[in-house]
């Protein structure tokens, strides 16, 4: 494998809708049918057989001719819209489910944290769950012990390590299946997109830890639809769509190319009024990304103004309103944050509606790039976060070779998380006689 953790050559897999795939069928499952069938209307199993014959010629394609090669110590992300094959491919590396076609070659341990409750006994303790994982990765008694302490402060759940974990609510089990995950010290890391149920700020040191893992030298594929945390975290990425690789290059290269397609994040985002975000007072209807000429755009010239709008529905009258955005660039660095100032709502109690309130970005400010937006709105009395959608819409910056920008004719790389036009004078004074 040459120095490599992982090798897919070819790797397919397929599903046939309307079965149980992999899933064998208890003796009690056959009993209750055997028992059930001479009550049955015959009309009713006819029915269901020309359905059952129809699902059973219908087949998906969750991956496609998948080949790849991963070298050790390297962090992978791993993009693509719902359905494109993402979790399925960890799953065939976790070896909970085998390809349809081709083979994938792995060399070390695997740790995984595809979905909540995978790897764990519900009737076990938290304790008992640390212990049977690490003897699962092949570790002995020892070196758990070692890292037990470390894996309990994490998760922060000292008091019910000894509580069996079917007891557990999701964050606690989210928490420390991430923590043992992390910990155990396996050679090779799957994440899927479980750290999205998890709170702000675990999310966030599950990322800083995710972080860490990769800086060790330990090989980790990323599953995430937060395409900043990816470039942060991953030097590679490679693209998913429909079961196959579309594309595979460096980390901001594949997130870019993501966003402008129409499988990414786009520069408008709508919900229907049965599904909007929100709670008792705010319902966020849409956040939509416009140039100075009220066109809907992905991408803006550098030198000139941009706006982002957000259109909410005050469903509970009577408060005071706060609506915020956070700016975050390719590396997950927040640029900036912008509160509404509007004089008219700034501490008036609003009346129900639908409102839709703008923030404008100055020209010559943003640095070249692709900007995630995170929305937000709270009620101020007293303060209670109403809907909080992170990366809900992107657009990319594009900077200016005419020199008017603030590169004026520097042709390299710039960095920098905002990239103002500053004004600039020189002083001039005339070299004088030799001394």
């Amino acid at each position: 494998m040459n120095g490599a953790a992982i090798r897919l050559q070819g790797v397919s897999k397929q599903y046939r809708l309307g079965t149980r795939g992999e899933k064998y069928r208890t003796l009690g499952e056959t009993l209750t049918d055997a028992v059930a069938l001479p009550f049955r209307r015959v009309g009713d199993l006819v029915r269901r057989k020309r359905s059952d014959y129809s699902k059973l010629n219908s087949t998906i394609w969750a991956l496609k001719d998948v080949s790849l090669e991963i070298g050790r110590g390297e962090v992978l992300g791993i993009i693509g819209r719902n359905g494109a094959g993402k979790s399925t491919l960890l799953k065939v590396l976790s070896r909970i489910t085998e390809p349809t076609a081709g083979f994938a070659e792995i060399r070390g341990r695997v740790g995984s944290l595809l979905e909540v409750g995978t790897g764990f006994h519900f009737e076990l303790t938290g304790r008992e769950n640390v212990f049977l994982n690490g003897a699962i990765l092949g570790m002995k008694r020892t070196e758990i012990e070692q890292k037990y302490n470390e894996i309990v402060s994490f998760a922060e759940i000292e008091r019910f390590m000894d509580t069996p974990v079917k007891h557990y609510s999701t964050g606690m089990f989210l928490r420390l299946a991430f923590a043992v995950a992390a910990h155990l010290e396996p050679e090779i890391l799957l994440v899927d997109e479980v750290l999205a149920v998890g709170d702000a700020r675990f999310q966030k040191k599950c990322l800083n830890k995710m972080e860490k893992v990769g800086q060790e030298g330990r090989t980790v594929l990323f599953v995430s639809h937060n395409v900043a945390a990816v470039t942060r975290l991953c030097t590679r990425a490679i693209l998913l769509d429909e079961g196959r690789v579309s594309m595979d290059g460096s980390a901001r290269e594949v997130v870019s190319a993501y966003l402008s397609s129409e499988l990414g994040t786009a520069a408008v985002r709508e919900w229907p009024a049965a599904k909007a975000p929100g709670r008792e007072v705010l319902r966020l209807r849409a956040v939509r990304v416009r140039t100075e000429d009220g066109i809907i755009a992905d991408s803006t010239d550098i030198r000139r103004p941009v706006s982002v709008e957000m259109e909410y529905d005050v469903v509970r009258p009577g408060h005071v309103i706060s609506v915020f955005y956070d700016f975050f660039n390719e590396e997950g660095v927040m640029a900036f944050s912008a509160i509404d100032l509007d004089p008219a709502w700034r501490r008036r109690p609003r009346p129900a509606g639908r409102y839709v309130s703008k923030v404008w970005i100055p020209g010559n400010l943003l640095s070249e790039g692709t900007l995630f937006v995170t929305v937000g709105g709270r009620t101020m009395d007293p303060t209670i976060v109403q809907f909080q959608e992170r990366d809900v819409v992107a657009f990319h910056v594009v900077d200016s070779s005419d020199g008017d920008a603030a590169r004026g004719d520097w042709p390299g790389d710039w960095q920098g998380v905002v990239r103002p036009l500053l004004q600039w004078s020189t002083q001039f004074t005339p070299a004088g006689p030799q001394a």
